[in-house]
């Protein structure tokens, strides 16, 4: 083509250096990105996604330290004591109830913590008015406290006023 017909114009030497260049560069971009995958995989570089046992969701090349497994049934075997004895002083404490309030509790309510009586005015185990509930520290539903609660409001009543709290059974 012929400059001035209307085509590109003809490059002059600047233009011929800045595309070199940027052939050169372009030419480097491109072997480096190929380059670095290729020696990664000729290295012993760690995968990105580590190779897992199916059976055990722990790595493949994972082995137990010594005395793991001796360890875990320990610490296992020392919670399941301590459920036992947490449930062995609930229970004790459950029964530490003095005979005269079981005896109350028996004629009241049959020992059932959640009874509602005389039209709903009496509630709970040892069926307690809402005053007299609140008059020992209680909050809320004597019903709906749990049953501990009410034998401690309830011994805590019989040492303040005795058993005329209970006029029927507390005879």
């Amino acid at each position: 083509m012929r400059a001035g017909a209307g085509g590109p114009p003809a490059p002059t030497p600047e233009h011929a250096e800045v595309y070199c260049v940027r052939k050169l560069i372009l030419t480097f971009l491109i072997a480096g990105l190929v380059a670095v995958p290729t020696a990664f995989a000729a290295t012993d570089a760690p995968s990105f996604a580590p190779v897992k046992d199916v059976l055990t969701d722990t790595p493949a090349d994972y082995t137990v330290p010594a005395g793991f497994s001796e360890a875990r049934r320990e610490r296992r075997e020392a919670e399941r004591l301590s459920q036992v004895r947490e449930r062995r002083v609930a229970e004790a404490q459950a029964s530490a109830v003095p005979p005269r309030l079981q005896a109350i509790a028996t004629c009241e309510s049959g020992g059932d913590p959640t009874a509602i009586g005389g039209g709903g005015l009496y509630r709970g185990k040892y069926q307690f008015s809402m005053e007299t509930w609140a008059a020992v520290g209680g909050s809320g539903d004597p019903a709906a406290a749990p049953e501990a609660e009410q034998d401690r409001r309830a011994a805590l009543l019989y040492e303040q006023s005795g058993p005329g709290q209970w006029p029927v059974c507390g005879q």
